[in-house]
């Protein structure tokens, strides 16, 4: 009897043992997947990282614009001296040049800058402007309007600035007109007056190179 309870009780160690084998077994096979599977995602997150950055990257820049009759900002300026000489200013380079009597004009798309000169007896002053030369515009500019008088400061000295709008002439082409900003200035030495006036678009930005033109005038 007690060689049978002998052998039964190996019977039972064997099978407890053997229990435990397969399960280490099988705990061990589950292992790769799992690990395979943790390694799949990493993946597929390196991805999807990767795929925002090169959007954000290839995104294109946007596209800037000038309004119509903005000069550019690297605009290049010439010396102009007239025949008779007297005085010099600087103009826009590369500007269609025409003149006739004593006066020049400079023009580029819808900017102008016309030079005239005349003899005057008596300096221009802000009353004399404001009644003789609007009285003369409003004859000759298309809808004049909004005339403004005032005595500005030039590295030249001083000079009358007259500001108004008005229509420019109707494009030969496309029959297209334009409203137009204006700044007059007449400057006056000995006898002789320089009447230099700046135009464009009412919606343009021209503020800086309006400045260069005026500051660069100078008698010689």
């Amino acid at each position: 009897m007690a060689r049978v309870r002998t052998v039964r009780s190996l019977g039972v160690v064997g099978l407890v043992l053997a229990a435990a084998v397969t399960a280490g077994c099988s705990g061990s096979s589950s292992g790769p997947p799992a690990a395979s599977h943790a390694s799949s995602g990493s993946g597929s997150t390196s991805t999807s990282t990767s795929t925002s950055t090169a959007g954000g990257s290839a995104a294109p820049a946007p596209t800037e614009s000038n309004p119509p009759g903005d000069i550019p900002d690297n605009q290049a300026y010439v010396a102009f001296r007239p025949a008779g000489g007297g005085f010099t200013v600087k103009v826009p380079e590369g500007w269609a040049r025409t003149g006739q009597g004593g006066t020049t004009v400079f023009t580029d798309k819808l900017n102008r800058v016309e030079i005239a000169t005349a003899s005057a007896s008596s300096a221009p002053t802000v009353a004399s402007v404001g009644s003789e030369v609007v009285s003369r515009l409003r004859g000759q500019v298309p809808k004049f309007d909004g005339p403004k008088v005032s005595q500005v400061n030039r590295h030249a000295g001083s000079a009358v600035l007259l500001k108004y709008q008005g229509d420019s002439a109707a494009d030969p082409v496309t029959g297209k007109v334009v409203r137009d900003a204006f700044e007059r200035y007449a400057f006056y030495r000995q006898g002789h007056e320089v009447d230099l006036t700046l135009s464009g678009p009412v919606n343009a930005d021209n503020v800086d190179p309006w400045r260069i033109v005026t500051d660069s005038f100078s008698w010689k």
